[in-house]
């Protein structure tokens, strides 16, 4: 199964997965608002930091999902 497919049914079968995948998404949307502003002061580029590194954490727990479920289902 592809990365692709895996990602599909688990978004339709896991419910951990899918709300990593809504987490990933809303720290997307927080970048993206912060980035889109002319300027940040010192305490928002500390926040971009933050989220940034947060939604690279849960970019991973995503990859641990779809390596464990292909790893899983390859065997048979």
């Amino acid at each position: 199964m592809s990365e692709v497919d895996t990602k599909e049914y688990l978004l339709n079968n896991d419910q951990e997965f899918r709300q990593l995948v809504q987490r990933h998404r809303s720290y997307e949307d927080k970048l993206q608002e912060l980035q889109s502003r002319s300027f940040l002061n010192e305490t928002e580029r500390f926040e971009e930091t933050i989220i940034k590194k947060k939604k690279l954490a849960v970019k991973d727990q995503m990859q641990v999902r779809i390596h464990r479920y292909q790893t899983g289902h390859s065997q048979g």
